[in-house]
């Protein structure tokens, strides 16, 4: 009896120091949340740091010859917004993945060392400086006749007259069916030209094709040329692309056939760019 009651008591008091345990674990568990709210409490001084690292280029937001990515940007609308070709662009910004651009990444979108590119450097040297060593270099020789030597190295912004020259692209009309639709710099950013599923549609001028490819929203199939560092033209809604991207093209080459692609109708969408922004066609194209 004695062993059988010293038992009994061992065994209440047992019973009672895990009741007693119970309790205590009860009472000292941490949720699931919280435990892992702790476990990471540790590392999170780095997690913000990894969350806060910045967008590709951030630091040459708002310089010239750059721009910085909106929402529902491509890198093939960006090339056409700023009469480049997407795979320049890419290039330019080291860009492994040319779908994978980010909102708020900054892209350069002139050619390194492009005067544009210089002239934004130069400028915030010049404004403060403007009577420092720059000026010096041009007034240290005697100053009348450094007014007249200037001007003479006034045309070495002959890369304005050079472009000016490119403007004069020898232009065509790229389809032969009526006119259905004019420019409109608000609606249209084009011509609208009438036509038969399977017409031709040539290239305008002598150029490059720097797009081929139904991956613009609202443009269908569509060809872009670059016929120098002036002036793209562009070739949206075609049913068969010709061409492919980098080929070489001469004026009046067929490059496509008319179609309606991501139109309400068969109709070749004609484009002509001037540095990127649309420009009304009636002042390229011969009168018909």
């Amino acid at each position: 009896m004695l062993v059988s009651r010293s038992l009994g008591a061992w065994g209440t008091g047992m019973l009672a120091a895990v009741v007693l345990a119970g309790c205590t674990s009860q009472a000292n568990r941490a949720p699931v949340e919280d435990r892992g709210t702790i476990a990471t409490s540790g590392s999170s001084a780095s997690a913000p740091a990894a969350a806060v690292k910045p967008l590709p280029g951030v630091e040459n937001a708002g310089k010239p010859g750059y721009y910085t990515v909106k929402p529902g940007d491509t890198l093939i609308r960006i090339g056409l917004e700023h009469g480049q070709s997407w795979k320049d662009i890419a290039r330019w910004n080291s860009l492994e993945n040319p779908n994978l651009i980010e909102v708020g990444q900054v892209v350069r979108v002139v050619p390194p060392g492009s005067m544009v590119a210089s002239a934004s450097e130069g400028s915030g040297s010049r404004a403060p400086s403007s009577s420092g060593s720059s000026s010096s270099v041009v007034a240290t020789p005697l100053p009348p006749a450094a007014s007249t030597a200037a001007p003479a190295p006034a045309p070495a912004p002959a890369p304005a007259p050079a472009s000016k020259g490119a403007d004069d692209v020898d232009f065509m009309w790229p389809a032969s069916g009526s006119l259905i639709a004019g420019f409109d710099e608000a609606r249209n950013k084009g011509y609208d030209i009438a036509g038969k599923a399977g017409d031709p549609v040539v290239a305008a001028a002598d150029g490059r094709v720097v797009y081929a490819g139904a991956g613009l929203r609202g443009y269908g199939n569509l060809i872009i040329l670059k016929h120098n560092n002036t002036y793209l033209t562009a070739y949206a809604h075609n049913q068969a692309l010709l061409v492919k991207e980098d080929q070489s093209v001469r004026k009046g080459q067929k490059i496509a056939e008319m179609g309606s692609t991501d139109a309400d109708r068969v109709k070749l969408h004609f484009e002509v760019r001037r540095q990127g922004k649309p420009v009304d066609p009636s002042r390229y194209l011969p009168s018909r």
